[in-house]
C-alpha cells in the first residue's frame, strides 16, 4: 500500500506541475523547481534520520509511527479537496499537492523505512527472511506494476473529461486506499501481541528477537483496553518470559486498573524478581482491600521485598475470622522471618488449620507449609494429610513436600504420580526438586513392569526439570531405548524450551550420531518388510497369521513417526512438520508436496531410502529401495518367525505375542532361549501367549515352569496358570523364583518335537 500511494502522490504532483502557468511555458523551470524541491527534501530526510527518527519511534511507538503515513494522506487529501472552494483554487490545490508529496516522502523514507523490519519480529526466524524477500521481490513490484497499469488505463479513459473530474476521482480513490491501509495497521496492532504470545509459547522467541519497548507499550495498551481476560493473561506471561527482571516496571502501575485475577497473576510474576521500586504500588493495592487471593500475594511481596519489615503487623492476620488464604500466608511469613515467639504463634495457627474440619482450611494450611522454610513440629501432620479424604488436600500436601524438600516423604510423590487424581500435583512437586528427583524418576522410568503411561510421565518430569543433568539422562536413554520409550524421549527433548534439548543432542551425539539413529530405524523397517514378504497370505495362513501380519503393518508407521521426530533435530521444525502433515493427509497432491519438501530439505545419506519408504506402495519395492542398508535373504515362514522373535526387543508387545500364537497354530518349534526370555516379559499377554505355546509344544517343560508362575502379578496369567495346573493335576507349592539364567533353565532338548 505504501508503494501504491507513493505512485499516486507522485502522479498527481507531476500532472499538476505540468499544468501550472508559470511552468508550462518554460520546461527548464520545471527542472529547476524539481531540483530545489528534491534537494530540500533530501536534506530534511537526512536530518530527520539522524536527529529525530529513533526518538520518535521510541516515544510514539511502532504502530503509531506507521499510521502516520495513511493519516498524512487522509488529512492532506481532505485539505486539498476543501481548498478547491477557496480562491485562487488552482494555486492552493498545487500548494497542497507539494506539501503532501513532501510530507509523504519524508515519512516514507525515514520513519516507515526504520520501523518496517520491526513488524517481522514475531515471525519465526526460519520464515522471516523468506517472507521479507517475498514482499520486497514480489509483492512490491506487483503493486507498482498494477498501479502503473491502472493509471495508464485511467489516463486513456479520462481524455475527454475535465481536469477537475479526473482529479477528484483520484482523490476519492486515495482516501479509500488510505483508510483501508489505516484499518490494516490497526488490525495488525491488535493481533501483534497475540502472535508474540504464540511464538513465545513454542519456545521460538527470546528477548533478543523482539523490540522490548514496543512489546511493553503493546502490553500496556492491551491491559488498559477492554478485552478478553485470557488474552491479557497471555500478555503478562509473555512479558515475564521475555523480560522477567523488569516486568514490574510495566505491571506495577497497572495493578489498580486490573481485575482481581490479573492482579494476582501480575503479583505472582513480579514475585520472581521483587524490587523496592514497586513496593509503593503494592502497598497502595493492599490499602484498597483487594480479594483474599490478591491480598495474600501482595502481603508476600511486601514482606519479602521490604528490608526492614515489621513482622508484628502480621499478627492481625492470624485471627480465625480472617480468610484462610491470608491467614496461611501470614503464618508462613512469620515462620520465615519471625523471632521464636512469633514462630510459635505461626506454628499454632497452622496446626489449627491443618486439623480443621473444613476442607478449605486444610488446603490453605498445606499450601502455607509449602511456603515455609522450617516445618518444625508441623511435619508430624503430613502422614495424616497424605491420607486425607479430600483430594485438594492431598494434592496440596504433595506440592508442599516438593517445596520444602522433605526427603522422608519422597516415596509419596512417586505414589502420587501413579494415580490420575494426584498425578499433576506430584509431577509439579518432583519438578521443584530438580536434580534431587532425578534418581527416583530414572528408577521409575526404567521399571518395565510399570505401565507405559506412568513411565511416560516420569520421563516427562525429567524433561520439565530441564537441567543439563536431566537432559544428559534423556540423551543417554535415547541411544539405548526403542519403540514407545524412544518416541516419548524424542518428543520430550523437542519440547524443552529454547531448543535446549535439540542443541544438547547435537552436541552430545553430533549429526553423525543422529544419522545413526535414523539408520537404525530404517534397518528395523527393512526387517519388518522382509517378514511381511516371507509371511504372505499364500505362505502363512490362518487367523493367527492374519493377526501377526496386521501387527507387523503398524510397526513401519511407528518407525516413520520416530524418523520424523529425529529429522527435527537436524532440520527446520516447520519444514519437517509441514511435510509430515502433508504425507498424512491422504491426498495424493498433498503427499507429493510433502515428498518434494523432504527431497529439497534432507541431505542425509539414507535420504533416498527414507523417501522410497514413504512413496512406494508395495512391500517388495520398499525393501528393494533399502538394499543398500538392509540385506534381504528369503526365508521360509518358520525361520522368519524365529528371526522375528530374535528381534523381540524391537517388536511391539502385541507383535511378539502374535509370534507365539502363530507358532502354536503352525506347530513350530522355538528355541528355549526365546521361550524363557519371553516368559520374563513384563506384559502379561505375552507371557500368556508363551504359556499357551508351551502347553502344546513341551508339556514336560510346562510342568516344571507352572509352579514358578502360580503367583504371577497379572490376573489373567495367574488364572491361566491355575487352570493349567488343574488340568495337569499339579498341586505343589512354588519353590524359589523364576531363574534368569543358569543350569535350572530347560534346554532345547526339553521341548518335544511336534
Amino acid at each position: 500500500m505504501a508503494q501504491v500511494l507513493l505512485l499516486l502522490v507522485d502522479f498527481q504532483f507531476l500532472s499538476q506541475l505540468e499544468k501550472q502557468p508559470e511552468f508550462s511555458a518554460q520546461s527548464d523551470r520545471i527542472a529547476s523547481f524539481l531540483s530545489v524541491f528534491n534537494g530540500a527534501l533530501g536534506i530534511c530526510e537526512l536530518s530527520a534520520q539522524w536527529l529525530f527518527s529513533s526518538r520518535v519511534i521510541e516515544e510514539v511507538g511502532v504502530f503509531k509511527t506507521v499510521m502516520a503515513l495513511p493519516v498524512v494522506i487522509i488529512a492532506t487529501t481532505i485539505g486539498i479537496i476543501a481548498s478547491e472552494f477557496l480562491p485562487p483554487a488552482p494555486a492552493i490545490v498545487f500548494l497542497g499537492l507539494v506539501i503532501r508529496k513532501f510530507l509523504y516522502e519524508l515519512l516514507h523514507y525515514t520513519l516507515f523505512a526504520s520501523v518496517s523490519p520491526v513488524l517481522f519480529q514475531p515471525v519465526p526466524e526460519d520464515a522471516r527472511g523468506r517472507l521479507q524477500a517475498s514482499i520486497r521481490g514480489i509483492a512490491e513490484p506487483i503493486a507498482t506494476g498494477a498501479t502503473g497499469i491502472a493509471l495508464f488505463w485511467f489516463v486513456l479513459l479520462t481524455q475527454g473529461e475535465t481536469q477537475a473530474q479526473w482529479q477528484n476521482a483520484i482523490f476519492v480513490v486515495m482516501l479509500f486506499l488510505a483508510l483501508g491501509w489505516w484499518l490494516t495497521i490497526y488490525l495488525l496492532k491488535t493481533d501483534y501481541v497475540k502472535l508474540l504470545v504464540l511464538i513465545a509459547g513454542r519456545g521460538q522467541l527470546s528477548g533478543s528477537d523482539v523490540d522490548l519497548r514496543e512489546l511493553k507499550r503493546a502490553v500496556i495498551e492491551s491491559l488498559e483496553q477492554p478485552g478478553v481476560e485470557a488474552d491479557k493473561r497471555s500478555c503478562i506471561e509473555l512479558l515475564s518470559q521475555i523480560d522477567p527482571k523488569n516486568v514490574g516496571e510495566v505491571l506495577s502501575p497497572l495493578l489498580a486498573k486490573l481485575t482481581p485475577a490479573l492482579q494476582q497473576k501480575s503479583l505472582e510474576v513480579m514475585l520472581n524478581h521483587p524490587s523496592l521500586a514497586h513496593l509503593g504500588q503494592v502497598k497502595a493495592l493492599v490499602e484498597q482491600k483487594p480479594t483474599p487471593e490478591v491480598m495474600a500475594v501482595a502481603l508476600r511481596y511486601i514482606w519479602i521485598t521490604d528490608n526492614h519489615p515489621d513482622i508484628r503487623q502480621l499478627r492481625s492476620y492470624l485471627h480465625p475470622e480472617i480468610d484462610p488464604i491470608i491467614r496461611g500466608t501470614a503464618a508462613s511469613l512469620m515462620l520465615k522471618q519471625g523471632n521464636p515467639t512469633q514462630k510459635a504463634e505461626a506454628t499454632n495457627t497452622l496446626r489449627m488449620m491443618l486439623t480443621h474440619k473444613h476442607k478449605q482450611e486444610r488446603v490453605m494450611g498445606c499450601r502455607a507449609l509449602g511456603e515455609a522454610v522450617y516445618l518444625q513440629a508441623l511435619r508430624l501432620y503430613i502422614p495424616n494429610l497424605l491420607q486425607d479424604k479430600s483430594l485438594p488436600v492431598r494434592c496440596a500436601v504433595l506440592e508442599a513436600i516438593g517445596a520444602t524438600r522433605l526427603e522422608e516423604y519422597y516415596p509419596s510423590l512417586l505414589r502420587g504420580l501413579m494415580y490420575k487424581s494426584t498425578r499433576t500435583a506430584a509431577q509439579i512437586a518432583l519438578v521443584k526438586l530438580e536434580n534431587e528427583a532425578l534418581p527416583m524418576l530414572i528408577k521409575l522410568a526404567e521399571d518395565v513392569h510399570q505401565s507405559n503411561l506412568i513411565r511416560c510421565h516420569a520421563w516427562s518430569a525429567i524433561g520439565q526439570i530441564g537441567t543439563m543433568e536431566a537432559i544428559e539422562i534423556l540423551i543417554a536413554h535415547l541411544r539405548t531405548s526403542w519403540g514407545e520409550t524412544r518416541r516419548n524421549i524424542l518428543r520430550i527433548l523437542l519440547k524443552i524450551p529454547q531448543e535446549k534439548g535439540i542443541e544438547a543432542v547435537l552436541v552430545r551425539l553430533g549429526r553423525q550420531g543422529v544419522e545413526q539413529l535414523i539408520d537404525q530405524e530404517i534397518m528395523f523397517i527393512g526387517q519388518v518388510y522382509a517378514a511381511l514378504i516371507d509371511l504372505t497370505p499364500e505362505r502363512a495362513r490362518g487367523q493367527e497369521a492374519d493377526l501377526l501380519r496386521r501387527s507387523l503393518r503398524d510397526l513401519p508407521n511407528d518407525g516413520v513417526d520416530r524418523l520424523f521426530l529425529l529429522m527435527k533435530f537436524l532440520y527446520s521444525l516447520n519444514s519437517i512438520q509441514v511435510a509430515s502433515f502433508n504425507l498424512q493427509s491422504g491426498s495424493k497432491s498433498n503427499m507429493a508436496q510433502g515428498l518434494e519438501i523432504l527431497d529439497n530439505t534432507l541431505d542425509i545419506p539414507s535420504k533416498r531410502a527414507f523417501l522410497a519408504i514413504l512413496d512406494s506402495n508395495r512391500d517388495v519395492d520398499k525393501l528393494q529401495s533399502l538394499s543398500g542398508i538392509v540385506s534381504y535373504e528369503p526365508m521360509n515362514p518358520h525361520d522368519r518367525l524365529r528371526s522375528l522373535i530374535d528381534l523381540r526387543h524391537f517388536l511391539s508387545d502385541w507383535s511378539l505375542a502374535c509370534c507365539f500364537h502363530y507358532a502354536r497354530q503352525s506347530r513350530w518349534s522355538l528355541s528355549s532361549d526365546q521361550i524363557l526370555a519371553c516368559l520374563n516379559h513384563p506384559k502379561g499377554f505375552v507371557r500368556e501367549a508363551v504359556l499357551s505355546y508351551l502347553q502344546l509344544a513341551s508339556p514336560s517343560a510346562l510342568v516344571r515352569i507352572l509352579p514358578l508362575l502360580k503367583n504371577d502379578p497379572d490376573r489373567l496369567v495367574a488364572n491361566q496358570v491355575k487352570q493349567m495346573m488343574e488340568t495337569l493335576n499339579l498341586d505343589r507349592p512354588s519353590v524359589g523364583r523364576w531363574p534368569d539364567s543358569g543350569d535350572d533353565m530347560p534346554d532345547t532338548a526339553a521341548l518335544e518335537p511336534l
